[in-house]
């Protein structure tokens, strides 16, 4: 195949590794399976050769024979041909069963070579959507190591985890970021959102809290943690009135969580709910 262009290999058990997984570490790698006995192999391969000479190296195309070389189609999961499998960082990035417009390619191929972090957040979010949690996973965690200023990346992934029921994992992610970075648009919200849903499953009932708090009213872990439970069962306005009161007892608890928490829960009922109108406007006042 490198023939056909300087771009187009083949490939074998010994240049694997060499060919396709180092060299994704430099750029997109696509991989054709394909296998003589399928008619579809043969109206594809042309299309892809073609698009690699359009794309003039920006990625590399390489030609698996999967009844050559079986092991390396089952470590891939390939059960069907054609399959073209896209290799970014060492790892599958996206995959195209069957012979797809060239649309489909050039789609997926330009958010790739957009940029490392862009392509990889873009194709996360993507793949997340289409249901390949694992990759979409993979890819958001190395556009996050990519990128590390873009805080739209990290949240995607808190998202994801949280959407797949690692809550605390999520937690997690979001509490490891910078003071900065947990106050920033795009993260403070989130992670109040995520912190009070987190701490209402841990926390003790309600009748322990108020004990707790009977016994001392400064106890803030107690009161936040009632503030989770309120919200958990929807009284806004006790668990607002809680968040409210670690607000003006200390700022500096938690990275200001009573405050960012109330900011939350504006943005989530709205400028014109009353709770939001009353909440903002005790919270100014206590802070000015």
């Amino acid at each position: 195949m490198s023939t056909l262009s300087p771009y187009v290999f083949d490939a074998s058990a010994e240049n694997f590794n060499r060919l396709v997984l180092e060299n994704s570490h430099k750029g997109p790698v696509l991989v054709h399976f394909w296998t003589p006995k399928a008619g579809p192999c043969f109206m594809l391969m042309p299309r892809l050769v073609k698009l690699a000479s359009e794309y003039g190296g920006k990625f590399l195309l390489v030609m698996l024979n999967a009844d050559e070389l079986p092991e390396l189609a089952r470590r891939f999961g390939v059960n069907s041909v054609p399959t073209v499998k896209f290799f970014w960082r060492g790892e599958v990035a996206h995959t195209i069963h069957g012979a797809d417009p060239d649309s489909s390619f050039r789609e997926v191929l330009d958010r790739f070579i957009a940029g490392d972090a862009n392509r990889a957040h873009a194709l996360g979010v993507a793949a997340w959507q289409a249901g390949k949690v694992a990759e979409a996973r993979i890819l958001l965690a190395n556009a996050a190591l990519a990128e590390p200023a873009n805080l739209a990346i990290p949240r995607d992934l808190a998202k994801l985890l949280w959407a797949e029921g690692e809550s605390e994992q999520a937690l997690k992610l979001l509490d490891s970021l910078p003071p900065e970075a947990r106050m920033a648009p795009e993260i403070a919200p989130l992670h109040a959102h995520l912190s009070l849903a987190e701490t209402a499953r841990q926390a003790p009932p309600l009748a322990e809290l108020d004990a707790r708090l009977a016994r001392d009213a400064s106890d803030l872990d107690a009161r936040y943690q009632r503030a989770a439970v309120l919200l958990a069962g929807d009284d806004f306005d006790d668990a607002m009135a809680e968040l409210l009161a670690i607000a003006r007892a200390d700022r500096g608890f938690r990275h200001d969580i009573g405050r960012t928490s109330l900011l939350a829960l504006f943005e989530l009922l709205g400028s014109a709910h009353p709770l939001t109108r009353q909440y903002r406007q005790h919270l100014s006042e206590s802070l000015h």
